[in-house]
């Protein structure tokens, strides 16, 4: 049998309350054990490893680079141990849940938003969201269902189609680059790229026939996420491009407007997809039914059936 090198958890308890606090007296009052038996953990721990994690300085029980750093690794994996507990535990019976993966944007902005209307109908439902990672580097899962484009790689998910993603270019109603973006001239306009998507603009010029464009598309500036190019759209930084589906709230409230009437398909839609090995939860298929329906009834520019030009928003 092959030996692990694993501390008690008891130990590393006792460490991570003696980093935070800087205290051995604190951190006993915290775990409700004797400044002795405190003590006594962080000498075995030091012994185990053959490193030494806290040294006595001016304020207290200071923490040495080693132990700074080994600190930094075990806060984590005990709130990763804490979380896998409380997932297990969630598992009870006389409740049911539903482990859904999705993309960050399209989680936060287009599916939490509309989530009570299904639990509604199902008040005993617990949902787990997690990130489903646009980039993946695994082969499986931790979900029963998920929501990601097309292409994402999932061995062995069965795969539905959701809905188009359609993009429009938005910025605020008293944007002073917004008589130039309606008339089509974006030669010296500003454009907020996405870091993933560096060549969006330069399809969309070319779908929406535009001739007037800047020399370098992707010369604007750049964000990690949607969200972060929404909120610089609102604070007029420039004109983003971005999916319809992931502005209808700015859409709707008037913070932010179309500039320009086309709408641009991207290539890749989003997707449902289904664990491969499909637990057996009566209300998944009405999950997947649902979010069908959501899709349908999204605004224009958004529908699975296509994407529609809209006009500028006045």
């Amino acid at each position: 049998m092959r030996r692990r090198h694993l501390p008690s958890t008891r130990a590393l308890m006792v460490f991570d309350a003696v980093a935070r606090h800087h205290s051995v007296s604190k951190a006993a009052e915290e775990l409700f054990l004797t400044h002795s038996a405190v003590s006594q953990q962080m000498r075995q721990l030091e012994e185990v490893t053959g490193v030494q994690l806290v040294q006595r300085g001016p304020r207290g029980s200071e923490l040495t680079e080693a132990g700074r750093r080994f600190h930094m690794q075990v806060a984590a994996d005990l709130a990763r141990l804490e979380s896998h507990m409380l997932e297990l535990m969630a598992k009870r019976p006389g409740g049911s849940r539903l482990l859904v993966g999705s993309v960050p944007a399209v989680a936060e902005r287009w599916l939490v938003p509309r989530l009570p209307q299904f639990l509604e109908r199902h008040p005993g439902l617990t949902i787990h969201l997690s990130v489903f990672p646009t980039y993946l580097y695994v082969e499986e899962h931790a979900f029963d269902v998920g929501i990601q484009y097309d292409d994402a790689v999932w061995r062995g998910a069965q795969r539905q189609p959701l809905m188009d993603e359609c993009c429009v270019v938005v910025g605020v109603p008293y944007s002073r680059w917004r008589t130039e973006a309606e008339r089509g001239d974006f030669r010296n306009l500003p454009l907020l790229q996405l870091k993933t998507r560096l060549g969006a603009w330069d399809v969309w010029f070319d779908q929406a026939g535009i001739e007037h464009r800047p020399a370098v598309a992707a010369s604007g500036h750049w964000f990690d996420v949607f969200s972060a190019i929404i909120e610089a759209a609102r604070a007029d930084l420039g004109l983003a491009l971005v999916p319809r589906m992931l502005c209808e709230r700015e859409l709707a409230d008037g913070t932010l407007v179309l500039v320009h009437p086309h709408v641009s398909r991207s290539p890749i839609g989003l997707s449902i997809f289904f664990a491969p090995q499909r637990p057996d939860i009566p209300m998944l298929d009405e999950f997947a039914a649902w979010l069908l329906d959501a899709a349908a009834q999204t605004p224009p520019g958004t529908q699975a059936a296509g994407c529609v030009e809209p006009a500028i928003a006045a």
